[in-house]
C-alpha cells in the first residue's frame, strides 16, 4: 500500500492493559492508528452488544500521540461506535488484543477479543484477534511483537476472503523458542464447567464457576498442536455459522406433510 493504512485497535482487557499498549505500539510502525476499546475489562463478553442501557464514550490520552477513545460498551460496541460514529473513513484494518490468555480452540465461541475482530468482519474489514497464553495482567508481549507485525502486514498485503477474519494466538515461549507460524484448524474441545456452589451471609446460595479445558482432538493440524509445539497458531474463521455439509442430510427428513 502507497499511503500508510488506517488501523483500528481494539480489545476486551480495556484500554489501559498492557496487553493493547504492546499493539498499539506494533501498528503505530505499520500505520495510522486510532484506538476504541472498553473502558473496563469486558472478558468473555462474546458478541454481546448494549441494547437497554446507555453508551458513553471520552476521548482520552494514555500514552503516544494516537487518538483514542474509551468506550462505556462492549468490545463488540466499540467495533459498531468506531465504523460509524468515530473513523472519516473505513479502516484498512482492525486488530484486537493482544488478550492476557488464550483465545484457542472453543474459547473462540466466549472471546470478546475475537467477537470484536468479527464485528469488523461483518463490516468487510481485514480483521486479527491475537492473544497471549499467559493470564497475568503483567504478562511479557515483547517477544511476540515480530509475529504480530508479520501477519498484520501480510494481511494488508494480501487481504482476506469476504467474511474471514484470522484468530492468532501465540505461546507464552521466548521469541528463541517459537518456532514459527501454523495454519490450523480449531481443535475439537470444550470446558467441563463445575460451579463452586456457596452460601452468603444473608442465607442466599451464589456460584463461581470454574472447570477443566478438555482437548479431545488428536489432530496435529490444530491450533491446539500447534501451541503445544511451540508454534503460533493461525486459524482463519468466519461469522457465518452454517453447518453446510448437514443440510443435504436434513434435506432427507420428511417435514412436509
Amino acid at each position: 500500500m502507497s499511503a500508510r493504512p488506517l488501523i483500528l485497535v481494539t480489545n476486551d482487557d480495556g484500554i489501559t492493559a498492557p496487553g493493547i499498549r504492546m499493539l498499539i505500539s506494533v501498528m503505530n510502525k505499520i500505520g495510522d492508528v486510532v484506538v476504541v476499546a472498553p473502558d473496563s475489562p469486558q472478558s468473555a463478553m462474546g458478541h454481546a452488544i448494549t441494547l437497554n442501557s446507555t453508551l458513553h464514550m471520552e476521548k482520552i490520552t494514555v500514552d503516544g500521540k494516537q487518538p483514542e477513545y474509551s468506550c462505556s460498551g462492549t468490545p463488540a460496541d466499540c467495533v459498531k461506535l468506531a465504523v460509524n460514529e468515530i473513523l472519516e473513513r473505513r479502516p484498512d484494518i482492525c486488530v484486537s488484543g493482544i488478550n492476557h490468555g488464550s483465545n484457542s480452540s472453543i474459547n473462540v465461541i466466549y472471546s470478546g477479543t475475537m467477537s470484536a475482530a468479527l464485528e469488523a468482519g461483518i463490516e468487510s474489514i481485514p480483521a486479527i484477534g491475537f492473544s497471549l497464553l499467559d493470564y497475568n495482567w503483567n504478562a511479557n508481549f515483547e517477544h511476540c511483537t515480530s509475529f504480530v507485525e508479520t501477519i498484520t502486514r501480510q494481511v494488508l498485503e494480501n487481504g482476506l476472503p469476504d467474511g474471514v477474519v484470522l484468530n492468532v494466538n501465540l505461546p507464552n515461549l521466548e521469541k528463541d523458542a517459537i518456532k514459527g507460524i501454523k495454519i490450523c484448524r480449531q481443535a475439537r474441545a470444550n470446558w467441563k464447567e463445575e460451579f463452586d456452589k456457596r452460601t452468603n451471609p444473608m442465607g442466599r446460595d451464589y456460584y463461581w464457576l470454574s472447570g477443566k479445558f478438555v482437548n479431545m482432538d488428536n489432530g496435529e493440524d490444530t491450533d491446539e498442536w500447534a501451541l503445544e509445539h511451540g508454534y503460533v497458531s493461525v486459524v482463519p474463521v468466519h461469522f457465518d455459522l452454517t453447518a453446510h455439509h448437514a443440510i443435504q442430510n436434513l434435506n432427507t427428513w420428511k417435514l412436509n406433510n
